[in-house]
């Protein structure tokens, strides 16, 4: 078995130049949220990018954004607004998610996003990445974090030979590299860097790594057929009947609906299925 790669001083600038290099020449500067340091709308866009491309979230960043600008009109507006203008973006419990989260900030915080990373992950739906990415891009604090970028640059650069690599080796190279100057840019430019990698070295080092989950096709998933409900609830409730035949009869449609119900996303009231 390999051992773990240890890093000279030497080893370690070497590799930030050649990152910091990439990112001067090819990084993604005009990224909406790269424009702001405020802790909100960092948050959102950090669960927006949540197993969702870029090209989706610069559609629909600027949407929620404008419908609610700021925790407090978040925390506020109906469940079912959320829902409305997260529709597209998939994964709807993020949705659900960030209303959560505001209000929690909105009653335990004073309206503002916390900086202190207990404080961030007692959030619903913030876990160790979103509380780490939140505080170095809001707040520019030299913390440590792996995402799918982050994991497939140092595989690539520092396992040559290795499978099984788990993030607690990767996060031990993360440390040793960061640049705890500007950690906000830094971060940057390793997304940027493990974004562009697959189109230079035509695979995905990803697949070395011990906690590697191929994604389930969307097509004909439950995942969809749980967006096709709520989007049905969007425009009116609905009896059992009524929205099993708007899922064209699907037999999974009840365990969809038990789901959603179980997740806070709809209700239940006089025969009748609606929006939380």
């Amino acid at each position: 078995m390999a051992k773990q790669p240890k890093l000279t001083p030497a080893q370690a600038k070497a590799f930030q130049a050649q990152i910091w290099a990439f990112y001067g020449h090819s990084g993604r500067h005009n990224l909406p949220w790269r424009k702001t340091n405020n802790p909100y709308k960092i948050l959102v866009s950090e669960v927006m990018l949540q197993q969702t491309q870029v090209s989706r979230v610069l559609e629909k960043y600027p949407q929620f954004l404008k419908a609610f600008p700021t925790v407090e009109t978040l925390a506020e507006a109906p469940l079912s607004e959320v829902l409305k203008v997260w529709q597209g973006m998939g994964y709807n419990r993020r949705g659900l998610a960030l209303k959560r989260m505001a209000e929690k900030v909105m009653a335990e915080f004073k309206g503002k996003v916390p900086r202190e990373r207990h404080d961030l992950e007692s959030l619903p739906g913030v876990g160790p990445y979103t509380a780490g990415a939140v505080r170095a891009f809001a707040f520019n604090e030299p913390e440590i974090f792996i995402e799918t970028n982050i994991r497939r640059i140092f595989i690539h650069h520092f396992f040559k030979n290795k499978e099984g690599i788990s993030d607690k080796e990767i996060a031990l190279l993360v440390e040793a590299t960061l640049d705890r100057t500007r950690p906000r840019e830094w971060y940057w430019a390793l997304m940027d860097y493990g974004s562009h990698l697959p189109k230079v070295t035509k695979n995905n080092s990803n697949t070395r790594s011990k906690h590697y989950v191929r994604q389930s096709t969307f097509k004909g998933s439950l995942r969809e057929l749980r967006g096709k409900i709520l989007r049905t609830l969007g425009e009116e409730s609905k009896t059992l009947v009524s929205l099993k035949r708007a899922c064209d009869n699907d037999e999974r449609t009840k365990e969809a609906i038990e789901a959603l119900t179980k997740d806070g996303l709809i209700t239940y009231e006089k025969r009748k299925y609606k929006l939380a």
